[in-house]
């Protein structure tokens, strides 16, 4: 029996590592979004405190490598007496890690919009969450669909490292055939693929999505 053979035997542990790394990518990916997208008003609040402290984790969070971060989260709190299971531990660092670069990104795109658009929105009685929700934020998300696929895809990417902390996604089931059968390269190379698939789906919405901007007016060329 060949290596790739006895890998594609395993079949249903790869199956199940795709389907977690799917599982994590997708919440986090929403959950990162969400939260950064809580964030960017905020960061431009005029409120001195508060915007020093949002920039101040924005910008820890960005110096911080993701590795470490979970690592601490999972090993580095049961110090404190606050222990999480693997699974709490990876999903809740994707999620606070890459909401920084997420509020980042939003800042920086809302920098870029004319400043009479908000004051027009306001002369027509959008104001606060309404005047964010229906005015501000859609156009930042299509604005900025290029560099949020970057993000995506360095979000899939991250979930890679859960395996340190023996979350079963797809590198961790491509490792254990490796470590089980002896066969160094095939799982590998599978997972490589099924990594792909997820990247250029990535690519696909985002094309979609920037389609859409154009249509609106909105996209960059």
């Amino acid at each position: 029996m060949t290596d790739l053979q006895i890998v594609l035997n395993e079949w249903p542990r790869l199956a199940s590592g795709f389907g977690n790394t799917v599982l994590l990518f997708g919440t986090s990916a929403v959950g990162a979004f969400l939260l950064g997208a809580l964030m960017v008003g905020p960061l431009r609040s005029q409120n001195k405190v508060i915007r020093v402290a949002l920039h101040s984790f924005v910008d820890g969070m960005r110096m911080l490598p993701f590795l470490i971060f979970v690592y601490l989260l999972y090993y580095g709190l049961p110090t404190f007496g606050v222990k999480l299971d693997a699974w709490t531990a990876g999903l809740l660092g994707l999620i606070i890690y890459h909401c920084a670069y997420v509020a980042e990104i939003l800042r920086g795109a809302w920098d870029q919009l004319p400043a009479g658009q908000t004051e027009s929105a306001q002369a027509h009685g959008y104001h606060g969450h309404r005047l964010m929700r229906r005015i501000i934020l859609p156009q930042l998300f299509l604005n900025s669909a290029p560099v949020f696929g970057n993000q995506l895809i360095y979000i899939l990417k991250d979930t890679s490292f859960l395996m340190i902390i023996t979350v079963q996604d797809l590198t961790y089931a491509a490792s254990s055939l490796q470590s089980m059968y002896f066969v160094p390269l095939e799982p590998f190379l599978i997972a490589m693929s099924l990594y792909w698939v997820i990247s250029l789906s990535i690519e696909g919405l985002v094309r979609a999505v920037q389609r859409t901007a154009k249509v609106r007016g909105l996209g960059r060329a």
